[in-house]
C-alpha cells in the first residue's frame, strides 16, 4: 500500500512485526482478505526492499546542484539552472584539470617513491622511509579529491600487530585511512596500473597480495594473515569485511575470515556527507574510470572518521558472534543502519536454503497461532 513518501524511501512502512499482525489477522475460518497482508509484503519487497537499495546512491531530501536528485524532485527554478550551469563549468574546466595533474603526481611519486625505497635493505630506515612515501602519496591523492576529513579519537588509531576492520563505501576509503596513518593492505592481485601499483608498494611496505587461485583457499589466506599479525612489529592490516562497496547509509554482514584471525581488532567507521558529492561506488553501474570522473567532479569528498575502542573475541565467543558484535559497535558510531544480509547480494541471486527457512518460519507463525486460535474457540464453545 503506497502511502506519503519517506524521507528516506517511496514508501511509509508498517513497524509491526510479523508475528503480531499474522495473530491480529487470524480468524477461526478463513478470509480472502487475509493474504492482503502477504501481498503488501511482497509489495513492499518489489517496489523498495531494503537490500537492493543499498547497492545504489543514496537519496538526498534536496538537491545537491549535482545529477542526484530525489525520489520528491519535480522542478529546478530557472535560477538554480543558470546556478547548476556555472557550477558545471567551474567543476569540468577548473577543478578537473587541477584535481587530474595531483592524481597523476600523487600516483607516480607512489611507483617511484616505493620502487626506491624497496631497493633499500629490511631495516628501520626503510620502514620509516616507506610511511613516508604511504603518507605523502595519500595526501597528494586526497587533495586530488578535494577531501575534507575529520577524524575523530584518535588516541584509538590501530596499532601495529592489530587489525583494523571499517565499513566500505569506495575504494577511495583505504586513501582515506591512510592519510592518516600507514596500513598493509590485503587484496587480490590486479593487472594494469593497479598491479603496476601493487608491485611497486609490496616492496617497500609488507602488503598482502594474493594471485586469483590464492584467495579462494581460505586456509592459505588465513595463515598469512595471522603470521602477519603475529610480527608485532609490522603495519596493522586493513580490511573492509563487508566484501563489496555500499551506499554510505548501511553496514551490512561482515565475514566471519577477518575475525577468525585472532589478535587486536580495531574498529574504524566511515561515515561520508552527501551533500558534496556522492562517495558511493556502484560497481555494477560504472567502472573504475566512470567512477574516478564523477567523484572529481564532485564539488568535494566530505566525511568524518571515528577510530573506536580496541576490541577482542571474548572467551565462548565464535567469529560469527564477535564479527556481529564489530559491526553493531561500527554502525552505532557511524549513524549506520545495521543490516544481516550479505552484501554478495549485490551479485548473486539468494540461496534456496534461504528462502525455505524463512518458509518454514511462516509456517510456524501459522501453525501456532492457529493452536491458540482452536484453543480459545474450544474454551468459549465449552
Amino acid at each position: 500500500m503506497l502511502k506519503i513518501p519517506a524521507a528516506n524511501g517511496i514508501i511509509e512502512r508498517d513497524e509491526t512485526p510479523m508475528e503480531k499482525e499474522i495473530a491480529s489477522l487470524h480468524r477461526m475460518e478463513f478470509q480472502f482478505s487475509d493474504i492482503f497482508y502477504f501481498c503488501r509484503k511482497g509489495f513492499e519487497a518489489i517496489v523498495e526492499d531494503e537490500v537492493t537499495q543499498r547497492f545504489s546512491s543514496e537519496e538526498l531530501v534536496s538537491w545537491n546542484l549535482l545529477t542526484r536528485t530525489n525520489v520528491n524532485f519535480h522542478y529546478v527554478s530557472l535560477r538554480l539552472t543558470v546556478v547548476w550551469v556555472i557550477g558545471v563549468i567551474v567543476r569540468y574546466c577548473f577543478l578537473l584539470p587541477l584535481r587530474f595533474t595531483l592524481a597523476a603526481i600523487g600516483i607516480t611519486s607512489m611507483i617511484v617513491g616505493t620502487t626506491v625505497v624497496g631497493q633499500l635493505p629490511n631495516s628501520s630506515l626503510k620502514n620509516y622511509l616507506s610511511e613516508v612515501v604511504h603518507l605523502t602519496c595519500s595526501r597528494i591523492l586526497v587533495r586530488a579529491l578535494s577531501g575534507t576529513i575529520h577524524y575523530h579519537n584518535k588516541e584509538n588509531k590501530p596499532q601495529k600487530g592489530g587489525i583494523c576492520v571499517a565499513n566500505h563505501t569506495s575504494p577511495i576509503d583505504a586513501i582515506i585511512l591512510t592519510n592518516d596513518g600507514c596500513y598493509a593492505m590485503v587484496g587480490q592481485v590486479h593487472g594494469g596500473l593497479m598491479g603496476v601499483i601493487q608491485r611497486a608498494t609490496v616492496k617497500a611496505c609488507p602488503h598482502v597480495w594474493f594471485e586469483r587461485s590464492e584467495i579462494k583457499d581460505r586456509h592459505l589466506v588465513t595463515k598469512r594473515l595471522r603470521e602477519h599479525v603475529a610480527d608485532k612489529n609490522k603495519l596493522p592490516i586493513l580490511i573492509f569485511p563487508e566484501g563489496t562497496c555500499i551506499n554510505n547509509t548501511s553496514v551490512m554482514m561482515f565475514k566471519k575470515g577477518s575475525f577468525e584471525i585472532g589478535g587486536t581488532i580495531y574498529p574504524v567507521a566511515i561515515k561520508y556527507d552527501p551533500q558534496f558529492g556522492d562517495a558511493f561506488w556502484n560497481s555494477s553501474k560504472y567502472n573504475i574510470v566512470s567512477y574516478l570522473l564523477r567523484i572529481m567532479t564532485s564539488w568535494a569528498i566530505v566525511c568524518h572518521v571515528w577510530y573506536m575502542p580496541p576490541m577482542v573475541r571474548k572467551d565462548g565467543e565464535d567469529a560469527v558472534q564477535f564479527a556481529n558484535r564489530v559491526r553493531s559497535a561500527i554502525a552505532r558510531q557511524g549513524g549506520l543502519t545495521e543490516l544481516p544480509w550479505d552484501g554478495g547480494l549485490k551479485r548473486a541471486k539468494v540461496k534456496d536454503s534461504f528462502k525455505e527457512e524463512q518458509q518454514k518460519n511462516y509456517s510456524k507463525m501459522l501453525v501456532r497461532n492457529g493452536s491458540q486460535g482452536s484453543l480459545s474457540a474450544g474454551t468459549e464453545s465449552d
